[in-house]
């Protein structure tokens, strides 16, 4: 099954050895490593806020495909920043399926398992009633955000108490609308609030303890991709106002976007259900762009 995944937010299995007592899996090779890697405790340089966006992006396009494009769901079950490979371009993709499961049956809600996972990156709905279900993925992503964002290790026993679990530390902050004070120090004054904003909300919708009240990968990526809208737009007056990146003044409506409203437009439902297949190769900033510019629709 896997050998069958072609995505390019995927790192592709390209074959396997079973003889002679030696099994070895043979992956596509990722030039730049892990995500964590670049984040903390490598010594490589930071990356920038576009950049990580960007990562998150891809990675959220990999794990909407598996959850998606296939005749039946596939839950990753280990989505953590190790489990990202970066190529020569830092184009992200998902890596490591040794603990991907195929999802329930289309009259179940879940699939009853032992629990698989990482610590810090576990689901807590998953660990208590041994259910398993494509947001558990969510879950772990959404911790991965926070990770992305706060350059920190997910699981740190040498902090203080309060400070030692990711996930829950960084929800604190996000709740009281503070999230700026715990971001990666090299991405101070670089990050536009609205963007942060916008980012901070997905990663504390993604971490919600039940799944039902969890976005779909789907939802996931079309916040993130509007968050990297939002950093790069122009405001008037902007001294970046000559990037061929940036794009026109925000629409009203576009600037109230919320989620949580309800976005069921006849547009969204059509792009939710029919552009599976073309996330893969398109940019939904193209689509934002449509709603963004003042000249668009």
């Amino acid at each position: 099954m896997l050998s069958q995944f072609r995505h390019r937010h995927l790192v592709s299995l390209i074959g396997y050895c079973d003889e002679n007592n030696e099994m070895i899996l043979i992956y596509e090779y990722m030039e730049k490593g892990t995500l964590k890697s670049h984040l903390y405790g490598s010594g490589f340089p930071s990356l920038s806020w576009k950049e990580r966006l960007e990562i998150c992006i891809g990675s959220a396009r990999g794990l909407h495909y598996l959850h998606t494009g296939y005749s039946k769901a596939v839950i990753h079950r280990d989505v953590k920043s190790a489990n990202i490979l970066l190529d020569e371009n830092l184009m992200a993709k998902v890596a490591d399926f040794g603990l991907s499961k195929t999802g329930p049956e289309i009259d179940q809600t879940h699939v009853s398992t032992a629990v698989k996972g990482s610590f810090g990156y576990l689901d807590p709905e998953y660990f208590r009633r041994q259910q398993l279900t494509e947001k558990s993925d969510v879950y772990s992503f959404g911790v991965v955000l926070f990770e992305v964002l706060c350059a920190r290790p997910v699981i740190d026993p040498s902090l203080p108490r309060e400070m030692v679990n990711l996930a829950e530390w960084a929800m604190k902050f996000q709740k009281k609308g503070q999230l700026e004070q715990i971001i990666d120090r090299t991405l101070a004054g670089k990050v536009k609030p609205d963007s942060l904003r916008k980012f901070g909300e997905t990663a504390e919708k993604c971490l919600a303890d039940y799944g039902v009240d969890r976005p779909s990968m789907g939802d996931v990526l079309w916040n993130l991709e509007y968050a990297l809208q939002l950093q790069e737009a122009v405001v008037q007056g902007d001294p970046e106002d000559n990037s061929t990146n940036m794009i026109g003044e925000l629409s009203p409506q576009v600037n109230n976007f919320n989620q949580d409203a309800n976005v069921s437009s006849a547009s969204a439902v059509q792009f939710e259900s029919s552009t599976v297949d073309d996330l893969s190769g398109v940019s939904m900033s193209r689509v934002f762009s449509q709603l963004v510019k003042s000249e668009g629709r």
